[in-house]
Parts: structure tokens; sequence; C-alpha cells
């Protein structure tokens, strides 16, 4: 079997080893399978030796989180993110992953009215008890309050899917902050509701890039496109990747992150007062993938008392749709998150986390946590 991969990214791996404390599954684990350098192994059994892609290497894969905090490690550049979504996209075409409840429930994000039903339906039978608790869900809202609107043309202001069924009050946060510092914003056209990161996780490239083509159709021009959603803003700075096109390029180019956007704006913030410390927990895709964690840090110490984790950015187990399908590993994963928290709280007195990506966020306050986003935050400060 040949695995759409380059044959140059697969070699890079000089197996050293240090991205192992940076693997979470390996750190929950310890099986070498369910490590970058064991899967990359596995990659090139395949794809070198022509090994078939059995149970055992289904299940290296799929036990990814996808975190890509071993990219940040490797002394060698392995492009690690490219070569898992490659290896599951021809997985999924196999039917070996992804199974068709999954894909339907994929195809549905970007039906973004039909979604908001489905969300509502959702936290009504939560309340009756019948939501499995392995599915990690906080619990959520019946009401979202009023879409956030167009205020001008300054820049775009990405609301994709989950983030406005879920957490719309962060739109509206976000907004409000980007008043402060003088940008008014513009929503998304239609076609804008889905970024593809879900279906490029889970092997489905070609839908991925369906959607990217519509969601790069609704916002054109040239204005700057924020994003308050880590993994939201990694997949459409991924967009040249993943169509292969210069508009694509162009189109990622304009895109930053909310905090990265006011960070650096944020002298014209006049906050109203302190919030006192708070716990900053770094999404993956912010920090591996954007590398713009730091302005998650400039743009609170504005309004907040910044606490730093002692666990290098290790990854909660959140994963987009991962503490779902994985939830043992991604409980296990969660629970080294908690303890880092615990000490960083216990040793500050902070009472709220900070985290700047739907995913996290929930996956957090499922395990009884205060989470809130930078941006609703910042506008608290504001008011």
């Amino acid at each position: 079997m040949r695995l759409p991969l380059s044959d140059d990214e697969l070699s890079g791996c000089v197996s050293c080893g240090l991205c192992l404390p940076h693997c979470p599954t390996f750190r929950v684990s310890g099986e070498e399978a369910l490590s970058p350098r064991g899967r990359i192994t596995a990659m090139r059994a395949v794809q070198w030796e022509g090994l078939e892609p059995g149970d055992d290497f289904v299940r290296s894969m799929e036990t990814c989180v996808q975190c890509r905090g071993c990219e940040t490690a490797c002394p060698s550049g392995v492009q690690f993110g490219h070569l898992m979504e490659g290896t599951r996209e021809a997985l999924a075409a196999l039917g070996r992953i992804t199974p068709k409840w999954q894909r339907f429930a994929f195809r549905m994000l970007p039906h973004h009215r039909l979604l908001l039903v489905g969300s509502t339906a959702l936290a009504l039978v939560q309340r009756t008890g019948l939501v499995p608790r392995r599915l990690g869900l906080p619990r959520l809202a019946l009401r979202r309050g009023a879409a956030v609107r167009s205020t001008g043309q300054d820049a775009w202001l990405f609301t994709g899917c989950v983030m406005d069924a879920w957490q719309r009050s962060t739109h509206r946060s976000t907004a409000e902050v980007l008043a402060a510092v003088g940008t008014t914003v513009q929503v998304p056209r239609s076609g804008g509701g889905c970024c593809g990161a879900l279906h490029t996780h889970a092997g489905l490239t070609g839908d991925a890039r369906a959607l990217a083509d519509s969601v790069m159709a609704s916002m054109p021009g040239s204005a700057p496109i924020i994003v308050n959603s880590a993994g939201c803003g990694a997949a459409l700075k991924d967009y040249g990747h993943l169509l292969g096109t210069e508009q694509a390029r162009v189109f990622s180019a304009r895109v930053v992150d909310s905090q990265e956007f006011v960070a650096a704006r944020v002298d014209r913030l006049r906050p109203l007062r302190h919030l006192g410390p708070v716990v900053v927990q770094d999404p993956c895709h912010l920090r591996h993938v954007q590398k713009a964690h730091q302005h998650t840090r400039t743009v609170l110490a504005a309004v907040a008392g910044v606490v730093e984790l002692d666990d290098e950015g290790l990854c909660c187990g959140a994963g987009g749709a991962y503490s779902a399908l994985q939830p043992a590993l991604a409980s296990d994963i969660r629970d080294r998150k908690v303890a880092s928290i615990g000490r960083a709280a216990g040793s500050s007195g902070a009472t709220v986390i900070a985290s700047g990506n739907p995913g996290c966020a929930m996956h957090l306050a499922a395990a009884g946590l205060n989470v809130r986003h930078p941006m609703d935050l910042v506008a608290e400060a504001l008011r």
C-alpha cells in the first residue's frame, strides 16, 4: 500500500526520542506504538516495505491526539501533522477509520441552522441525563443569545460551526474587544460556516478541501481574518498546504488569532478593573501549530495576573472530537493537565483558567474547572 506521504518528510525522523516526553499518548501509556517515533516507524513499514495496515497500525494512528507537540520538540523539523493527516486520509479511503455515522455528523457541521437546532436539542436531552458521560461534555447552554453582527469592514471575524453553536458569547466579547482597540468587523458571507479542521483530522480531506473553498469565498478581499478558536485558526492558516494554490496561500496569510491581533494594539485597551490571577492553558494548535501563544499572555497581562503551568504546554486531551472518540485516553491525558492546573492554582490563588479553544475549554470544564476564553476575560475587564 502506498500512503499519500512525502518521502522527504517521512525520512526526516532520526528516532532520537526527544519527542517522547511531549507526546500525551506516550506519556499516559508508555507504549512505543503510541509515540510519534513509533507511529512514523509504522508509516515507513507500510510506505516503504509494503506492510498491510492491520488493526495494530490503525490503533496506532487512531489514538494520536494530533496535538503536534512533537513538532515543537523535534530538532529535525519533522512535519508530523502532515504525515498523520495523509495516513488518516488513506485509512479513511479504505474504510478503516471514520465510520459512516461520524462522516454524517461531520457533514452536518457546515449546515449552520441545522447545527444550532441539533445543539439546542442536545442541551435539552442532556438535562434528562440521557447523554452518555463518556462524551465528556460540560453542561450545554439552552440559549446562546444573538449572533454577532457586522460593524464595519476593517476585518473579518470568523464565527465557524461549533464555536458559534456552543460559545457564541465569545464572539460577542471578541467584537467588543476589537471595538475597544478601534477595529470594526464583518461576519463571513454564506459558505463560511465550517473551516474543515475536524474533517482533516478524520482523514476526510476531500470534504475539507471543499469546505476550504467555500470559506475562502465567504471572506473575499484583503482584510485580516480574525479567529478566536485555536483549532480553526490553525486550519485556516494551513489552507495553502491543504489546497496547494497561490490563492489559498494568500488567504492563509490574512488569518490571525484574536489574541495575536489584539496584542499588537494592547496599548489601546482601557480596562476598568483588574481580574486577579488567571491560569493560562495553551491550546496545542495555538502553541505548536500557530506558535502564537505568547500573545495570550500579552493581552491577559493588561487585565489580569498571568499564572503559568509547569507542564511545558502538554496537551489536555481534547483534540477536537478526540475526547468523544477516545474517552479513556483523553481522560488520562486530562488528569495530568488538571493536576498541573491544581498546582498553579494552589500557589497563586487563581480560580479561573484561560483557554482560547472551544474543545479545550469544554473538555476541561467537564472536569469541573472554570474555563474562560481570553477574549471573554478582557471584555469583562473593559465593562
